[in-house]
């Protein structure tokens, strides 16, 4: 028989959503039916086997219409890791606006991104009836985008605030379907929903169910979690525990803490009554990140929960299993056919990296930002002799330069404290006779930079702590979007290794250099997320003349948040970016009447300006200024004759009406945005 559950929330919305997740979790074992305030549907007696109520005020308010000694169980809420990672991506120091149904609730919305770990932005309320809407680019929202003022520019919604994993097991265990949380989708929910120590905390205040619901908690969290009494002696422990550490929970359970892991610092916290947060210990010669958070009622200490976490938990200790997880992660996807674009730059690239395909030599990939770095390499991989065999990507910014060591060379069992029994095999070894993928290769310390050199040199490997010389056969393909011949020039990248990466340059261009490729990748990732939106022809021209700096990256956020916003024709004012752009738009006609201005000016002599305007734009592209003396000699390289008055006599002209800058002394001469544009206008 069917449980009845009955929903009380303040929002229809927010009831419809919480409902969703019930009936996705538990299914055909519960029949849900929602009650709002601002409904105002909670008017007589309610009768159901289990009331989930939003807040305590509410309950407050609604309790008269609950059945008496009914089943009660006020919400935890928390945000979803996919809400959480968007909000971890704001630049800091960004002032922004948290808009939620009411000024309790914004604030309560506010307390829980705090208390997540989210220190680097500032949030201020704002709710409908608000007296002064701050003046703020950026506004967060938990799926109240109706409430958004209107002159924000971004606009970044978190979805709505999610039940934690706690409210899910106290229901659970309410309507004794315990059972269910062994179920796929339970642990799914588990593992997508952002968990911290706060929950632990909570549990050991509701002391009539700890014990249930903190036993289940032990099994569905990966997290190895240790109960540990007010004297020290360690009171629970989940199966990761005894993983992570090495020590059976049969032996743990009843040791003192002091005694069997002296280094865990429990009485550092007995004594402060403060959490400890990410100390990095080692027990049993593992490595492990440790979190342990006092139990605190009434200003009385009566324990503590540790929470472990390997320090590197992708390690596999046998060299099939790591084997297995090659095939299934470390292949490539893309093609040539994926990279999507007509515009002549874009064209010529894949040309180009087509061609290196067909060699053996190392590849130099550079561009921005999101300009599809990795998206061609795969492409390169996957059209060479070697697609049949692993592609392998590491990104060398993501990790320390000593753990980065240990995955490009592996290490031998007992090579430093810590290593893994029976050794750990390398990128290099996995990606043999195939392509290992150095992303952000401009992050490689110098030290590590000379160890990759000889293995590049040479085709040959040792295992940190080894004795033996393994040979290898890999393609290396490198990526950066900083400019390494400057880091080579300020000794901050090696250049032997340089050189030895450089030997097939691939540059990538930026999205805004490749015209109307920008709407057709918009098209492209629509079909992706199943939009059904379409822009007018306004806004098409706004995308075009968009800087796009986060490139397709930036072009997919978009995207999504126009699919998100649920209007079939998108307008200007749907734009976050509206306002810069609209100015770009307004300056091309200013920027036409430039370009007429010097064309008339110019008469048979335009060509010698645009080559001067090219030079200079080379050298913004460089960010340094070009001299008359380089522009000069750069002319007789390509047979244009221009001496350098005449060259001196243009970039007078240029300064004149603002498409060019000019220093004294060494500083050269610089374009200006606006010059920029007119060069494109006077080559179209």
């Amino acid at each position: 028989m069917k449980k009845k559950v009955a929903v009380i929330t303040h929002s229809t919305e927010v009831g419809k959503f919480y409902c969703s997740q019930l009936k996705g979790l538990f299914g055909e074992f519960i029949e849900l039916e929602s009650f709002s305030l601002e409904d105002n549907n909670v008017g007589k007696r309610i009768n159901a086997d289990l009331f989930v109520v939003a807040t305590h005020a509410i309950y407050d308010t609604v309790k008269k219409y609950i059945v008496p000694d009914s089943d009660v169980v006020i919400t935890n809420i928390t945000l979803s890791k996919a809400g959480l990672e968007k909000i971890m991506k704001i630049s800091a120091g960004t002032k922004a606006m948290l808009v939620n149904l009411s000024v309790e609730m914004a604030l309560e919305t506010i307390s829980l991104i705090y208390y997540l770990g989210v220190n680097h932005i500032e949030l201020v309320p704002v709710y409908p009836g608000i007296k002064q809407i701050p003046e703020l680019k950026v506004a967060i929202t938990p799926g109240e985008l109706r409430h958004v003022p209107k002159n924000v520019e971004k606009i970044i919604d978190v979805g709505h605030r999610i039940l934690d994993s706690n409210t899910i097991v106290e229901i659970a265990l309410k309507l004794n379907l315990g059972q269910l949380l062994q179920k796929e989708c339970f642990i799914e929910y588990f593992k997508n929903t952002v968990t911290n120590s706060y929950s632990l905390e909570v549990l050991t205040s509701k002391t009539n169910r700890l014990e249930n619901q903190f036993e289940i908690l032990l099994k569905v969290l990966e997290e190895g979690i240790i109960e540990i009494g007010l004297q020290g002696y360690i009171l629970a422990c989940n199966k990761s525990a005894e993983d992570i550490i090495g020590i059976k929970t049969d032996k743990m359970m009843g040791a003192n803490v002091r005694e069997i892991l002296p280094l865990l610092p429990f009485e550092e916290v007995r004594k402060t009554k403060k959490p400890i947060k990410s100390k990095l210990i080692q027990l049993n010669n593992v490595h492990i990140s440790v979190d342990i958070t006092p139990v605190i009622s009434y200003n009385k200490f009566l324990g503590a929960f540790a929470i472990l976490n390997r320090f590197n938990d992708t390690e596999f200790q046998q060299h099939k299993l790591r084997a297995q997880l090659l095939k299934k992660g470390h292949r490539a996807k893309y093609y040539f056919e994926d990279i999507i674009g007509n515009s002549p730059i874009i064209v010529k690239a894949k040309e180009i990296a087509k061609k290196m395909a067909e060699s053996e030599a190392s590849i130099l990939i550079t561009g921005e930002s999101g300009v599809g770095k990795e998206l061609f390499a795969q492409a390169i991989h996957n059209s060479s002799i070697r697609s049949k065999f692993p592609f392998v990507a590491i990104n060398c910014a993501a990790i320390s330069e000593n753990l980065l060591e240990s995955e490009l060379f592996g290490y031998e069992e007992g090579a430093f404290t810590g290593a893994k029994k029976g050794g750990k095999i390398g990128l290099f070894e996995f990606a043999h006779r195939g392509t290992l993928f150095l992303d952000e290769i401009g992050e490689m310390s110098l030290n590590l930079q000379a160890k990759l050199l000889r293995v590049i040199q040479e085709r040959e490997v040792m295992r940190i702590g080894g004795d033996r010389v393994i040979k290898i056969d890999v393609r290396i393909i490198a990526a950066t979007n900083r400019n390494l011949k400057e880091l080579v020039n300020q000794k901050k990248f090696r250049k032997d290794f340089y050189y030895r990466l450089n030997v097939l340059p691939l540059q990538i261009p930026p999205l805004r250099d490749r015209g109307k490729d920008i709407l057709l990748l918009a098209e492209e990732i629509k079909k992706e997320l199943h939009s059904d939106f379409t822009l007018d022809d306004e806004v098409k021209n706004i995308f075009l003349n968009h800087n796009w700096e986060g490139n397709v990256r930036e072009l997919r956020n978009y995207i999504e948040y126009l699919t998100y916003l649920g209007d079939k024709k998108i307008k200007k004012e749907n734009l976050p970016f509206i306002e810069q752009d609209i100015n770009n738009i307004n300056n091309d006609k200013e920027e036409l009447k430039f370009a007429q201005e010097l064309e008339d000016f110019a008469g048979n002599s335009i060509s010698e300006y645009i080559f001067v305007m090219e030079e200079l734009a080379l050298g913004y592209k460089e960010r340094k200024g070009k001299g008359r003396r380089s522009i000069a000699k750069a002319a007789q390289q390509k047979d244009i004759y221009l001496t350098e008055q005449e060259i001196r006599s243009i970039l007078v002209k240029l300064e004149e009406i603002g498409l060019a800058t000019t220093s004294r002394g060494r500083g050269g001469s610089k374009m200006t945005q606006q010059g920029l544009q007119v060069l494109k206008i006077l080559k179209g």
